[in-house]
């Protein structure tokens, strides 16, 4: 079973990000859920966003990179939109990653470094006509690094919804949600 650190999006700790590390966790893996907000959650993706702009990109990386401290080095990083840019920072940086999960978002690789670690096998998940995933250039992103990847995979969801996973919020797709945590699972279980 796999040990995975989640990071959860601008709208914060969601109870529907809560209920998809139940899901995972319910398949016998173990599942870290920090708190990059400190409790805080959005009603709406633009308000999450502008805390987010106070904050500072920086400072979500910080808060994602003490969220890794103390846990051991084989983990499998995953995100939901803006978890993704600790995700992705911890799963290119620290030593030893197991795989990578990456929702409804994905950073350039040059972020982070010179290259995705050809070893780390990774997924990214995004709705095809999702305006921020699709229309950001985050698809563009996450095809140079399904191709650098040894083991890397493109999922795209019909649709135009951006948290489509996460069960608490109005864009909730039951049924793309559901292919999603199928194809998460069997990427768990290699892991």
């Amino acid at each position: 079973m796999a040990e995975i650190l989640l990071f959860h999006h601008a709208q914060g700790l969601t109870p529907g990000v809560e209920a998809f590390a139940e899901e995972l966790r319910q398949a016998g893996h173990t599942v870290h859920v920090p708190d990059l907000f400190e409790g805080r959650t959005f009603d709406d993706l633009e308000q999450g966003m502008q805390f987010v702009h106070q904050l500072g990109f920086g400072e979500i990386m910080e808060r994602g990179a003490r969220a890794a401290e103390g846990l051991p080095a084989d983990l499998v990083y995953a995100g939901f939109s803006l978890g993704v840019v600790p995700a992705q920072m911890l799963a290119q940086t620290r030593p030893g990653a197991r795989g990578a999960l990456f929702f409804y978002s994905c950073v350039p690789v040059a972020e982070f470094g010179p290259s995705w670690p050809k070893d780390v096998p990774v997924q990214v998940h995004g709705m095809d006509a999702d305006p921020f995933f699709v229309g950001e250039g985050d698809i563009e992103a996450a095809r140079a690094l399904i191709a650098q990847a040894e083991q890397g995979e493109l999922f795209l969801y019909p649709g135009d919804q951006h948290y489509f996973a996460d069960s608490s919020l109005p864009s909730y797709d039951a049924e793309a949600s559901a292919l999603l945590l199928q194809r998460v699972l069997a990427f768990l279980a290699a892991r």
